[in-house]
């Protein structure tokens, strides 16, 4: 991931927030594909909440409709 996100100037608030919006935007994608990449190897869903710091019931509720939908592609 060699992505360059925007470096907001200290004395522009508004930049400041769209890198803000941008980082977060990033870090929810890589998340995502983690997470997808992760049941695809076997881990289970207790395995994948203990690694984003959540319960199992959390992060199943949280992914796997995308878990599925990427596995039916």
């Amino acid at each position: 991931m060699t992505e360059q996100l925007p470096r907001p100037d200290s004395q522009d608030p508004g930049a400041a927030f769209a890198a803000v919006v941008a980082l977060r935007r990033k870090a929810n994608r890589l998340e995502v594909d983690t997470v997808v990449e992760a049941i695809g190897q076997g881990w289970t869903w207790a395995a994948v909440g203990e690694a984003l710091g959540i319960s199992a019931q959390a992060a199943h509720k949280k992914f796997a409709a995308t878990v599925r939908a990427r596995a039916a592609r």
